[in-house]
């Protein structure tokens, strides 16, 4: 909504930030056509004002000089501004011949985080994909969550059915691997989410961070455990060893509900406290501590983030986080490990028609590594070897979606050394950058000011049943296409259509049509058996609005198509200036289990065969420095390092150090040390803090804005280092194929 104050063209515009789970709502002060300020709505019903320093950025983001606003075509060094025919002419000139001598299986795809939050990308890359004829996919998710999209898989029976720590009614909350201080909560949607861990202190439960490094989240915890990287797996295996031993296991309210805890009973009996406390470094009596703080608590949860999916063993912490939750009688419980109930159900949520008796792994192989795909990707450093190696099956084209894998990929000079080798290089972002320098043709979205908003996936992890729509605020240059309409022009000329040929909304219509037909032909839809023409007549618009509009529509709280006449529309959400609460979770884990039998598969196979690994950690010599990753309030991974009011400050991108370790190394406050693992080396300024437990160095990721013929000026002024040159690609989470990015030995040394 647009409410015009003051003289004459300034306006006051209520949007949602786009750029994290928090999704706060902002007012935005417009005056002759530029952004003047930005505050928290204080009436916004989600997130009632609060507002981080990112959020205030948007102004800067969509004014930045250096953000492409037409499509760019490179001719060897060279960049030259096209129109948007001659950028699609030129991609199909790139992509047909590679198309018509290889076929799709020559093209990969790399989708980056942004994607996510974006109105169009998000509810247009299974479209786009399914008309591509499914070229090779590679993502963000194997840096950062696959471990956890594969226990929700096989436990729950859906990758994206995630369960999160009910905040505002929890007594006793264990973090793990996360700092929402800086986050702001990942995949855990919750607006000033340090406010509300603060409040259950204040209410007289208890908060415990478990880190390697003492953040802001764990300075203001209830208490701190240092842990040492690696090795969370086998704390919360003895947490459950001693919720059997000692009779604490009380699952009464799930029985009939969930299978294998008699096999979860049996594979932990060996992860004493006492046996894995050593290579933990967290002493025997505290793990037992945890866990009966945990079974004490009225109501309680695990909470288990980044830290633990990018490391050794990402699968078997996130599983035993799940583990932990259900055995202490938490999960689906008030206050508890809860599911969300969005307003407006995500695409992600749909079965996989692929697979209707239940998920399969490795069912195909990569090319050069011989790595299983899991949940469809292969680990995102299989990128590089599968472009630069020859052979039957090389990658000759690679399509970006909003990604920086230059910057993001583990093995980070072995990606930029083989990215100029491919034929066709097409990307989908808004700024020349470290991965975009190498493209071809470069095709550039929206501003997140110019486009509509409603967060597709985000809510499907929300800790209330919420939703705000938000108009732009900025409208796009005429003839410009929003990002669905160049996902479809992209999928056109994958099919063999020529771009000047290409209608997107006849594709869109198709695409839509298809779609409904599908779930009202699948049983426990919510409009199975509906007349799916009908429900197209009645859907209006097209592109992600008439996404939206049928996902409210078909959702919980929806009008169901005339079943509900009081039922929520698009319409009447956009009539909401400030947005709608209807309420916190309830339990409703027998409505999302979607596994073949119905009930929570506890101890899958798939997953405890890899236990035997994990106790072979316990025999292992520790290295003497071991290189964990951080993030910053300010910072959104590679893409907020242009918006010069966060790049203020004291510098960001510097190892974090303990005072013993580099004490030990003749190493100072300041000193530039050298940094070296099996991958590679660099050299970076030393921070000396007592927040970093010995033996354990921390650098930030998203940096490393140095690289030749990128633009992106006031990042280069502040151009950090790489930490994924130190990242080696073959360090891989074993069952989920995720990168290990936490916990790789490295040495320091003054450079």
């Amino acid at each position: 909504m647009t409410v015009t104050v003051g003289a004459a063209g300034s306006s006051t515009h209520l949007r949602t930030c786009p750029l994290c789970e928090a999704m706060c709502g902002l007012e935005i002060d417009v005056t002759d056509g530029r952004v003047t300020r930005i505050r928290g709505d204080r009436d916004d019903v989600w997130s009632k004002g609060y507002l981080c320093p990112k959020g205030t950025a948007l102004g800067q983001v969509h004014d930045d000089p250096d953000r492409l606003r037409t499509p760019m075509i490179r001719h060897g060094d060279e960049w030259r501004e096209a129109t948007w025919a001659e950028a699609f002419a030129e991609v199909e000139r790139r992509l047909r011949p590679i198309l018509d001598r290889h076929g799709s299986e020559a093209v990969a795809v790399y989708f980056g985080n942004p994607v996510a939050h974006n109105y169009s990308l998000s509810r247009y890359v299974a479209p786009f994909m399914a008309m591509a004829g499914n070229p090779q996919v590679y993502s963000a998710g194997t840096v950062d969550q696959w471990p956890k999209n594969l226990v929700c898989a096989l436990l729950y029976g859906a990758m994206w059915t995630i369960p999160i720590p009910d905040l505002d009614r929890t007594d006793f909350l264990l973090v793990l691997g996360a700092n929402p201080s800086a986050s702001q909560g990942s995949l855990l949607a919750a607006a000033d989410v340090p406010s509300r861990l603060k409040a259950i202190s204040a209410r007289g439960g208890r908060v415990v961070v478990v880190d390697p490094r003492r953040t802001r989240t764990a300075d203001e915890a209830d208490e701190w455990l240092p842990i040492r990287p690696g090795t969370d797996a086998l704390l919360l295996a003895a947490m459950a060893q001693v919720l059997f031993a000692e009779g604490l296991v009380a699952v009464d309210a799930l029985a009939g509900r969930v299978d294998g805890i008699d096999e979860v009973r049996d594979l932990v009996a060996g992860f004493t406290p006492e046996a894995v406390a050593a290579t933990c470094g967290v002493p025997a009596e505290a793990i037992r501590s945890l866990a009966r703080q945990l079974a004490a608590a009225r109501a309680g949860s695990v909470y288990g983030r980044i830290g633990t999916c990018t490391q050794e063993f990402g699968t078997l912490a996130s599983w035993l986080v799940e583990v932990v939750n259900v055995l202490t009688g938490n999960l689906d419980r008030v206050g508890g490990s809860m599911f969300a109930k969005p307003i407006a159900w995500s695409l992600l949520a749909v079965p996989d028609p692929a697979m209707p008796e239940g998920f399969a792994f490795g069912r195909w192989h990569s090319r050069v590594r011989g790595a299983p795909e899991v949940l469809g990707q292969f680990p995102v450093s299989c990128l590089a070897e599968e472009i630069a190696a020859p052979g039957d099956g090389q990658l000759k084209a690679l399509i970006t979606i909003a990604g920086n894998p230059a910057v993001s990929a583990p093995d980070a000079d072995r990606l930029e050394a083989a990215l100029p080798q491919l034929e066709a290089m097409i990307s989908v972002d808004n700024w020349l950058n470290e991965t975009t320098r190498h493209a071809h043709v470069i095709l550039p979205g929206q501003s997140p000011l110019e486009t509509a908003h409603y967060d597709e996936m985000i809510w499907s992890w929300a800790v209330r049943s919420a939703g705000k729509w938000s108009a732009p605020v900025f409208e796009p240059d005429p003839g410009r296409p929003a990002e669905w309409q160049i996902m479809l022009m992209l999928a056109s000329i994958m099919m063999g259509q020529a771009a000047a040929d290409t209608d997107v909304d006849v594709l869109d219509d198709l695409f839509f049509g298809g779609f409904v037909e599908m779930l009202t032909a699948m049983p426990g839809s919510a409009v199975y058996g509906h007349d799916p023409a009908a429900i197209v007549a009645d859907t209006a618009g097209r592109g992600p609005d008439r996404m939206v509009d049928f996902a409210i529509r078909s959702g919980p709280f929806g009008d169901g198509y005339g079943t509900d006449p009081e039922g929520l529309t698009l319409d009447r959400l956009r009539a909401e200036e400030h947005g709608v609460d209807l309420g916190p979770m309830v339990p409703r884990l027998d409505e999302v289990l979607r596994t073949p039998s119905g009930r929570v598969d506890l101890a899958p196979p798939y997953i405890t065969a890899d236990l035997d690994r994990l106790r072979d950690r316990l025999d292992r010599p520790e290295p003497d420095l071991l290189l964990v990753s951080r993030r910053d309030l300010r910072s959104n991974n590679s893409w907020m390092h242009n918006a010069p009011v966060l790049m203020k400050g004291r510098a960001r991108c510097t190892l974090l150090i303990s005072p013993d370790d580099a004490a030990g190394r003749g190493l100072v406050h300041g000193s530039m040390a050298r940094v070296t693992s099996e991958a590679g080396s660099l050299d970076v300024a030393c921070e000396v803090s007592d927040e970093m437990m010995s033996g354990v160095v921390c650098l930030p990721h998203g940096w490393g804005h140095d690289r030749p013929g990128a633009r992106l000026s006031v990042a280069s002024q502040h151009a950090g280092v790489n930490s994924n040159r130190l990242n080696p690609g073959f360090l891989v989470d074993v069952p989920s194929g995720n990168q290990v990015v936490n916990g790789v030995p490295v040495e320091v040394e003054p450079a």
